[in-house]
């Protein structure tokens, strides 16, 4: 018996500009891109999208990257992938989904996701189609390898903010 959640989960990496999402099979085993989306910071239809999809494919868990310096720091790139989980989990409560949200330490993954690209002999036109959801493949893929190896969950859990409220 495994401590972590057995089933479908779902891989986002969120940029300024796009968001890519990946899903893997019910055994853990493979992550597969599924589409790019445009980063919608005003209205949050990407957010909209990924709990759409969640809710489709009875996705049991989503791992967010979190990009860290290779010294483990955190810059202006975590905050906003921090501020967009937070807001994730928000969307799926208010969805009537409790699916837990993970962070997970994305450093590397857009840089594999370039060599994988550009060894499959992709231009630079072509990798901004793909590159999102390829680096959310490598983000979802090493959450499953990680919590396979450690019989364990893996990540930081997101939990909803609650408002500010001073007297």
């Amino acid at each position: 018996m495994s401590d972590y959640p057995y089933g479908v989960k779902l891989g986002v990496d969120v940029g300024m500009v796009r968001v890519g999402l990946a899903t893997c099979d019910r055994e853990g085993i493979l992550a597969t891109p599924v589409k790019t989306l445009s980063r919608d910071a005003k209205k949050n239809s990407d957010i909209r999208v990924v709990v759409k999809e969640t809710r489709e494919r009875n996705a049991v868990e989503v791992f967010v990257g979190l990009p860290r310096t290779l010294k483990g720091a955190e810059k202006a790139s975590a905050e906003m992938a921090r501020s967009y989980a937070a807001l994730l989990v928000v969307a799926m409560e208010e969805a009537g989904l409790q699916v837990p949200v993970r962070l997970i330490d994305e450093r590397l993954t857009t840089v594999s996701a370039h060599q994988a690209l550009h060894a499959a002999g992709l231009g630079s036109r072509e990798h901004r189609k793909v590159i999102d959801q390829v680096a959310a493949v490598g983000i979802l893929q090493q959450a499953i390898d990680m919590q396979k190896a450690r019989n364990a969950n893996v990540g930081e859990l997101v939990r909803a903010q609650k408002p500010d409220v001073r007297a």
